[in-house]
């Protein structure tokens, strides 16, 4: 079971060979995404200057794959997530810690949410950012690229 990434519903709306390749040979397999990259490629569709084309190429691609939602079960993994990375890679005096931000870390906030959706799921994530093999330091996470 796989959730895809922005990078890869992106490339797959833009006809990627790679990406709708893997996901034609994942016949019995579910291919997903989630509504945080929804919302990233509706941003970029809306920001584009093809905005009308964009988000019905967008609308169709994510009418053929299953769509996760954000609960209560997702928000708690999504702050235990959060705070191992923190743990792990913020700096440990108190007054540097305080101020320290996800972002300062090198972490995207929308990428902790994709995980935390992943790991509820027990999903593979199919991305290319480099958030996700730095997430697996503190997690067990399954990440694939198909670019």
């Amino acid at each position: 079971m796989y959730l895809l990434d922005t990078n890869h519903c992106s490339r797959a709306i833009l006809g990627d060979s790679n990406v709708l390749n893997r996901i034609a040979e994942a016949e019995n397999t579910l291919i997903s995404t989630c509504v945080i990259v929804q919302g990233e490629l509706i941003d970029m569709a809306e920001r584009s200057g093809r905005r009308e084309s964009n988000l019905a190429l967008i609308n169709r691609f994510l009418q053929g794959i299953y769509i996760y939602s954000v609960d209560g079960v997702t928000a708690d993994t999504y702050g235990q997530l959060k705070a191992a990375l923190f743990n792990q890679f913020a700096p440990k005096e108190k007054s540097k810690r305080r101020k320290t931000k996800i972002t300062d870390l090198g972490f995207d906030e929308n990428d902790l949410w994709i995980t935390a959706i992943a790991l509820q799921h027990s999903l593979t994530v199919v991305s290319i950012d480099s958030d996700f093999p730095r997430i697996q330091q503190v997690k067990t996470l399954s990440v694939e690229s198909w670019l």
